[in-house]
């Protein structure tokens, strides 16, 4: 099985301080039928730059996008333009999987599409880890649409490349929540690891720690408010697109939250005052 192996996608953007970790959390797995396409959104030479840390392997493609800024959605686009396997798996230059993340949900998303796992919310700068997604557990259960739309941590699934769509280039800023929407529209439920095999870093200098944050979020909201009253997302299904809409209503209700508590200096980004929250 493990002959079917995975594209992972790694957009990067001023990405020189952490990718090494990235990549080098990849060459860690214990399911090795991967390619890397590390796609620079900057200009950077990528390949010098984990030469330099002495990271080198076969597995890893270096393209670009042609452009400075153009965001994730387009960098991971054009690495899933190259991509070449079965399977596709976004990782961002700043996060890390843990060792065995392909292995558990590679199978899974093989035989269902995709797959998804917990997620742990880690504080860079001194590694404390702020909180998972769901409890975590052994074993998997099942991720439904109505489940992820209560979520307020990002999910990077990992899913065939033949059923994955593009990612949306005009949401800039919650585009991980749309796919995602996109995806379960398309397959319905798909397998959830309760173990949290992937590390979201939340370091400073990166968009969720900008002053701007919960401005950009709300113009985000109203973006993808305004494109599910037109076109949907192309959502096939009516009643997901209803409810969809309506948590994006209560994810503004919980942004304002965030704004207030960040001014008053209660937090320093979102993944904090969610996990202030949830103690």
């Amino acid at each position: 099985m493990e002959a079917a192996g995975v594209s992972v996608i790694i957009p990067a953007y001023r990405a020189e301080a952490t990718i090494g970790r990235a990549v080098r959390s990849l060459l860690a797995q214990t399911w090795s039928a991967w390619e890397a396409i590390i796609v620079a959104d900057d200009g950077a030479d990528y390949r010098a730059a984990l030469a330099a840390e002495g990271v080198s392997d076969a597995r890893l493609r270096f393209v670009g996008t042609g452009r400075t800024g153009a965001g994730a959605p387009a960098a991971r686009n054009a690495g899933l333009r190259v991509a070449t396997l079965p399977l596709v798996a976004p990782l961002d230059a700043d996060d890390l999987w843990a060792p065995d993340r392909l292995a558990v949900l590679a199978p899974l998303a093989l035989e269902r599409g995709a797959a998804a796992d917990n997620v742990a919310v880690v504080r860079e700068r001194d590694g404390v880890a702020l909180s998972t997604l769901f409890p975590p557990a052994e074993g998997v259960s099942e991720l439904t649409a109505e489940r992820f739309l209560t979520t307020s941590v990002p999910m990077f699934f990992v899913l065939r490349r033949d059923l994955c769509p593009d990612w949306p280039e005009d949401v800039n800023f919650c585009d991980d929540v749309v796919f995602n929407v996109l995806v379960l529209d398309r397959l319905g439920a798909i397998p959830l690891a309760r173990r949290a095999l992937y590390e979201y870093r939340q370091r400073e200098g990166s968009i969720t720690f900008a002053a701007d944050a919960g401005a950009r979020a709300e113009l985000c909201y109203r973006h993808v408010l305004d494109r599910l009253a037109g076109d949907g997302f192309g959502l096939r299904n009516e009643s997901l697109r209803r409810r969809f809409a309506a948590a994006v209503e209560t994810k503004r209700v919980l942004n304002a939250a965030y704004e207030a508590a960040h001014s008053a200096g209660h937090c320093a980004n979102f993944q904090e005052f969610v996990a202030l929250q949830g103690r």
